[in-house]
């Protein structure tokens, strides 16, 4: 039997960056064909094993064993000035009543600490709420495993388990994601990414049984099959948007520097941000607004230039969209698409990877005349090596609103921003943790919680 701890926390009672170096390293739609597997046809000679240089004085290489995702391979010790990156950020142009969605000033985070939750998990990724009023929580483990946490203990039998069929040989492999259909109470939906057979990303529905704390392991009906060249750069999260529909975050694919050509490749659904509507077609059908539903690419595609996003968010509130993409060698970067009048962010961006890595130049020249989204805000390896992406905060705090909280899965730091009330953007460091943290979790009622690699699970609080 596993061992566990399990503390309750009054106040919440009331989502791997995989990116280390390897050589194995509600719409009218239109369907589409049940199941897709995409084939890379462009190949080049797969990248070397990364090998870090020694560091210098003052100068630091951050990869620990085992990490997830983001690993450097060069030392660095510059950091860009954040005068610097709020002239950046006011680029996009978005009209949002910044005053009345957020605080203005961060709170003194001296006053909060992380408190443990839940222990004795194996390798956890997520943590997510069924949305059912149930106030249930789900956690995803790495090899497998989906466990339920009913409030005030973990259950002893596992949700689902598709330990045997999930590959996670890899490090940057197994059960990465999980999302509730909207209408999950109704219809007992809910659909996980993870890595199975030949290595590839699998994108599944399945169905709860008649035990509404066990999932129907027979239910599994496979929407997309994803042909996936390396081990790493899986991406992994699930979410469904404002609209709906369900976004699936891609990665370019693995090795090292895309030497696929992926993410700008308009032909393949690896480092990309997919959008699909699951209520329509014999599995899912393309919504109607997609931007290249009438051609220049896959029809899933909404946005692509992404490396590896581990763990985006929309904010609860406004419905402006977070990405947090794990970096190359040098920076670490969050991307932003701000909601339209409509509630919802427009398709059709390009994030610049691998033209880009952050705000800096990386490899080869964009076409002319391409448009691309820069960051709102990046930091580099002196600061940690792989970001961990999180929510914006919309539970009940008041002095927390608005902040959007992520991490760095290396340092275990935790970083606030906030936009202030002239467009720009300001960041601060809130926590140094000592977590291993690969995902935030969010509660039924906004409150947030750290997922620790280790096993542990953390809840925000005021201290006592």
């Amino acid at each position: 039997m596993r061992q566990k701890n399990v503390l309750i926390l009054m106040i919440f009672t009331s989502t791997l960056i995989f990116s280390a170096c390897s050589d194995q390293t509600a719409n009218t739609d239109e369907a589409t064909p049940a199941q897709i597997q995409v084939e890379v046809t462009r190949r080049t000679t797969p990248m070397k094993v990364c090998t870090p240089p020694p560091c210098g004085e003052n100068e630091a290489y951050y990869c620990p064993d085992e990490c997830p995702g983001g690993c450097g391979t060069i030392c660095a010790t510059h950091t860009p000035e954040p005068s610097d990156l709020a002239e950046d950020a006011t680029d996009q142009e978005e009209d949002q009543t910044i005053s009345a969605n957020a605080v203005q000033d961060f709170p003194d985070p001296s006053k909060y600490t992380w408190q443990p939750v839940i222990d004795g998990l194996n390798k956890p990724l997520a943590m997510i709420p069924s949305g059912d009023g149930s106030g249930r929580l789900f956690i995803l483990e790495q090899p497998g495993r989906i466990i339920l946490f009913n409030g005030s203990e973990l259950l002893n039998n596992a949700f689902l388990d598709i330990t045997r069929q999930v590959v996670d040989q890899g490090n940057e492999q197994g059960l990465l994601g999980l999302a509730f259909h909207p209408n999950f109470q109704q219809n007992g939906y809910f659909f996980i990414n993870y890595t199975g057979e030949g290595g590839d990303t699998f994108i599944s529905r399945f169905q709860v049984s008649e035990d509404p704390n066990l999932a129907d392991k027979d239910s599994e009906k496979v929407l997309l099959r994803i042909k996936q060249p390396y081990s790493n750069h899986n991406g992994g999260q699930l979410l469904f948007g404002p609209d709906g529909n369900l976004y699936i975050g891609t990665g370019d694919g693995g090795s090292a520097g895309d030497p696929e050509g992926n993410a700008q490749n308009f032909e393949s659904l690896l480092g990309k941000m997919l959008r699909i509507n699951v209520d329509h077609g014999e599995l899912y059908s393309i919504p109607s607004d997609n931007p290249y539903l009438g051609g220049g690419g896959l029809p899933e595609i909404w946005a692509i230039g992404l490396r590896n996003p581990w763990r985006y968010s929309f904010d609860a509130l406004t419905g402006d969209l977070y990405i947090a993409d794990v970096g190359q060698n040098e920076w670490e970067e969050i991307n932003y698409l701000a909601a339209e009048p409509n509630g919802l962010p427009p398709g059709g961006a390009n994030f610049g990877w691998d033209y880009m890595e952050g705000t800096q130049p990386y490899e080869g020249e964009p076409p002319e005349g391409i448009s691309m989204v820069p960051p709102i805000w990046e930091y580099d390896h002196s600061k940690g090596c792989s970001v961990t992406g999180g929510p914006v905060y919309r539970g009940a705090m008041e002095e927390w609103q608005g902040i959007y909280f992520y991490a760095d899965f290396c340092t275990g730091t935790v970083w606030g921003l906030l936009r202030g009330t002239d467009g720009n953007w300001r960041n601060e460091t809130l926590f140094q943790t000592g977590s291993t943290i690969t995902s935030f979790g969010k509660d039924e009622f906004g409150e947030i919680y750290l997922i620790d690699r280790r096993g542990t699970i953390l809840g925000l609080i005021e201290s006592p």
